[in-house]
């Protein structure tokens, strides 16, 4: 009896501590930039590793249909966080939009604009009178017109043409002389691996201020902060453990999605990505970000400058 009865209060007991478990779980919808690659590293470590988890979180990752929609969707309170980008948060924020950084994923840029070794184009100076091509029009004259400018060009001097999304495959046909907005982890390595040799043009090194490429984004007027550093402890985990073990995670990361993900592709982006991750995603230089949002100013960019110390809490 003594046996059944002790047996009973432990099971009781185990369901009590399960249910308070369950009850502490802190559901999140964090919706990503694109669909699901190696930028997202760390995230998709944290989800498979269980770091979310052990940090009492319920993630749910979901991937956007329009990749101009994810900061929307927090703004308006549909989802509680989005990966977004430094510029855009800047630009959303003089807007108008209620958002806030809540951390960094990739602390350094990507985008980076590039040209084919076949070309000739080997500096910026002999883009005069070439064709641009870029994905997204709206700060080009910003970026595009101040590496321009340390060559001495403007951006009156180039052509600069919409190409969607086929950035590789303009430049590789020799619709366009140069794209901006490839990145230095994809589009570089997709123009090697169909026999390309691709020529990079890195914007921090021709004038343009640096920035986090990639970073978490909360509303600023609704935003779960106990969560949000929850988040940031699994995300810094993870990060700690792609670094220590790049190809163990590697394999661990494929899992997520592996017909989409494992592909020589992706595996030479990995490589490229895992000195870009942030270490500390909490950590954020403010300096930084008004040092940015200036230069958006100064471009004309945006028409009002936000302060960092108003989007920057600390959590």
């Amino acid at each position: 009896m003594k046996k059944l009865i002790a047996s009973t209060l432990l099971t009781l007991t185990s369901a009590f501590m399960a249910s308070h478990a369950l009850a502490q779980t802190q559901k999140i919808t964090l919706m990503l930039d694109w669909f699901v690659n190696p930028n997202h590293g760390p995230i998709v470590i944290a989800q498979q590793h269980g770091y979310f988890k052990e940090q009492g979180l319920d993630v749910t990752i979901q991937e956007p249909a329009d990749p101009s929609t994810p900061s929307k969707l927090v703004a308006a309170g549909k989802v509680d966080m989005a990966v977004s980008y430094q510029p855009s948060l800047i630009m959303d924020i003089a807007q108008g939009l209620p958002l806030v950084r809540s951390g960094t994923l990739i602390a350094t840029p990507l985008n980076s604009l590039i040209t084919l070794q076949k070309s000739g184009i080997d500096s910026l100076a002999k883009l005069k009178g070439k064709t641009i091509g870029i994905s997204i029009a709206g700060n080009e004259e910003a970026t595009v017109g101040t590496m321009l400018h340390s060559a001495g060009l403007s951006i009156d001097d180039v052509k600069i043409v919409n190409v969607g999304w086929a950035l590789s495959s303009s430049l590789a046909s020799g619709k366009v002389d140069a794209i901006w907005g490839g990145l230095r982890n994809f589009e570089k390595n997709q123009l090697i691996t169909e026999g390309y040799q691709p020529v990079m043009f890195y914007p921090e090194e021709n004038g343009v201020p640096n920035y986090d490429e990639l970073i978490f984004v909360a509303n600023a007027k609704d935003h779960k902060a106990k969560a949000i550093r929850a988040f940031n402890t699994a995300i810094e985990e993870a990060t700690t453990y792609i670094v220590n073990h790049p190809n163990k995670a590697w394999q661990e990361f494929v899992t997520y999605a592996p017909d989409t993900l494992d592909n020589k592709l992706n595996k030479m982006a990995w490589q490229d990505t895992l000195s870009r991750f942030a270490l500390r995603p909490a950590a954020v230089d403010s300096a930084r970000y008004d040092h940015y949002a200036r230069f958006l100013l100064e471009h004309k960019i945006i028409t009002n400058l936000p302060e960092a110390k108003d989007y920057l809490p600390t959590f």
